[in-house]
């Protein structure tokens, strides 16, 4: 009988570790699995889809005349199991019109009429189009004909808007120096889990798209240079032969070439003198495109080998105004960052043949461009072109959800940061900024709003928005590389890139990847990490002498499991470190005693967080009696 008893209540001990170790999962993302579009080893599923467009657009922009004018014709691919009777347009310009939703304050001079669009044709038939009500950034267009699985629409838009002064990701930077961005309308996002993404966009949490392929024809006036997404078509048509010459030259060339100087700017011998160029560029499988046009913009430029299987070269391009230092080191910081994160982490070679930073006031990226702003700080202006850069691969080479997770990009940008800028600084500056603007915010805040769970939908936040987006998954992401080592780490991390590059990965993905790449149940430390209220504090309890050493006695009052070291200070006045990985957490998240082999007497004890900054220090040292 007691056998039993003892048997019954392992079994039920084994189960109810079985049941703690799973995550908490939507009803919407249950239902996915079920339908076979995502698998619980987070692979996409047997049955997984995407739907895709090719997109046409023609723009003419004549600075200093703020006016966009546009066409496009966009091929709209049904690949999902459903029929659709309507399509879902995004219009992010009108973020600008009067009476737009927005998540900041903003001056007058932000304010347009937003996309105004002209005519709108769907499989050559006209539709009718009210610029009045779409005063969202959302707009639906019912369909003459339902759209049925595995086939095409197409649409011909015309629209114009024009561009604001106000600042934010694009607009005027000056009289005749323009970024655009989200500058058409598209598609949005039908997906195979919530549908349509009709979320409005808010000028805070970012963006969510399909991968498409892109022809875009910029038209402006000779003497203005452009620079965008993709692979310019025609640069002998646009450039004269010697500045064609020096870009072609730059494609494989470690130093930087001067592609057009201040004093060539002013002798406007560049460009081919039409009255008006029009430069094609081509992208595919890409999330978007960007453009910025200046006509007195000195522009540099050289190439990096990203891909040494293939022996694969990406040029690095910058354009800026010739008084900004900073700028003119552009290049080559950008080479050694691509680079870098080829070769080192994320260790996937850089996926695109071009990234150019194009200065700005933005600090923002874009596929294949940042838009950056000018600082006197060299060290500054590298470390954020570094995290624009490495947006490369989260949400772009990914396909990231960033409206609603924006922890699984920004997260990840702001950990190559840090790694990257060791190399750069060293680590104690690079550790330094990381602690002083991605933590220190955060542990010092004892607001509720900033120590919500890191899984909570970044569409639902506004307080806490910044630190679950940027400093709380950076830290679980170090701390797993931490607790995993380098090496298993990277072959998890490899895993769920392979999984998702191209595609669109949602946080379950991410956590059943992992763990399928490392070979463990890792489960207990995304709950820990992304489904609580934790954060970083942890108390150094107690110090009791043992047989061949001591025993540490440390509480997790805040919960994160985090690593620690425990520095103990000898009777002698020497010292000595001992890492602790966060593994210690996995059998109690509250507690844990640590076993310090030592035969030397220990004077005193501190425990050191590092970059997890405690939220009180005071009980983190421990001093013999």
């Amino acid at each position: 009988m007691l056998k039993t008893i003892l048997l019954s209540f392992l079994l039920a001990s084994i189960l109810l570790q079985v049941h703690a170790q799973e995550l908490y999962t939507p009803r919407d993302i249950k239902l996915a699995y079920q339908k076979g579009t995502r698998s619980a080893d987070g692979r996409p599923g047997k049955n997984y889809w995407q739907n895709f467009g090719r997109y046409a657009i023609n723009i003419t922009v004549a600075p200093p005349s703020r006016d966009v004018k546009g066409t496009e014709q966009i091929t709209y691919v049904n690949n999902s199991p459903d029929t659709l009777r309507n399509l879902n347009m995004k219009l992010i310009m009108n973020i600008h019109r009067p009476g737009a939703a927005r998540a900041r304050t903003i001056g007058a001079n932000y304010l347009t009429d937003g996309i105004q669009v002209d005519s709108i044709k769907i499989d050559g038939k006209n539709k009718a189009w009210n610029n009045k009500t779409a005063a969202a950034t959302n707009q639906g267009v019912g369909l003459p004909k339902p759209l049925m699985p595995h086939d095409s629409v197409k649409l011909d838009i015309t629209w114009h808007y024009q561009l604001a002064t106000g600042g934010g990701r694009e607009g005027v930077i000056d009289s005749t120096s323009f970024y655009l961005a989200y500058f058409y309308p598209r598609v949005s996002v039908y997906d195979d889990y919530n549908g349509w993404d009709r979320l409005d966009f808010l000028d805070a949490q970012e963006f969510y798209n399909d991968f498409n392929d892109y022809t875009l024809n910029v038209s402006v006036p000779k003497n203005f240079i452009v620079w965008a997404t993709g692979t310019l078509q025609n640069p002998k048509q646009v450039l004269q032969p010697e500045y064609a010459a020096r870009l072609e030259q730059s494609m494989t060339s470690d130093s930087t070439i001067h592609i057009a100087t201040a004093k060539d700017i002013a002798d406007k011998s560049i460009t081919t003198q039409n009255t008006m160029n029009t430069w094609t560029w081509k992208a595919t499988d890409i999330s978007d495109m960007a453009v910025g046009i200046s006509d007195h913009y000195d522009w540099d430029a050289a190439s990096v080998l990203v891909d040494d299987a293939t022996n694969r070269r990406s040029s690095m391009q910058a354009a800026f105004l010739d008084k900004s230092e900073d700028f003119h080191h552009s290049v080559q910081f950008g080479r050694y960052a691509l680079g870098w994160f080829s070769h080192n982490w994320p260790g996937v070679p850089y996926p695109f043949p071009k990234m150019t930073a194009f200065q700005g006031f933005a600090d923002m990226e874009y596929p294949m461009m940042v838009n950056d702003s000018h600082t006197g700080d060299l060290k500054f202006a590298e470390l954020v072109q570094d995290h624009e850069i490495a947006h490369t691969y989260f949400p772009f080479y990914m396909g990231i959800n960033e409206s609603r997770y924006a922890f699984m990009d920004e997260g990840w940008a702001t950990t190559y940061e840090l790694l990257i800028g060791r190399t750069e600084v060293g680590n104690e500056k690079a550790e330094g900024f990381y602690k002083q603007f991605r933590v220190n915010g955060w542990i010092n805040d004892r607001s509720s709003a900033e120590d919500q769970p890191t899984i909570t939908m970044s569409s639902e936040l506004r307080a806490g928005y910044g630190n679950n987006s940027y400093g709380k998954p950076s830290l679980s992401y170090l701390a797993l590389k931490d607790m995993l080592g380098d090496a298993l780490f990277k072959k998890a991390l490899h895993t769920y890139m392979d999984n998702w590059h191209g595609k669109h990965p949602i946080p379950w993905d991410y956590f059943n990847s992992m763990s399928s790449g490392s070979g463990k149940n890792l489960n207990w430390f995304f709950n820990n990490w992304f489904f609580t209220n934790y954060y970083d504090d942890l108390a150094l309890k107690s110090v009791t002498k043992t047989t061949g050493g001591y025993k540490v006695d440390i509480q997790n009052i805040g919960g994160f499991a985090i690593p620690f070291d425990i520095k103990l200070t000898y009777a002698d006045g020497t010292t000595q470190s001992f890492h602790q990985t966060p593994i210690v957490w996995e059998k109690n998240q509250k507690r844990t005693i640590i076993t310090v082999k030592t035969a030397r007497q220990v004077k005193s004890a501190v425990l050191d967080n590092g970059i997890f900054m405690d939220a009180n220090e005071s009980n983190n040292t421990w001093t013999a009696k």
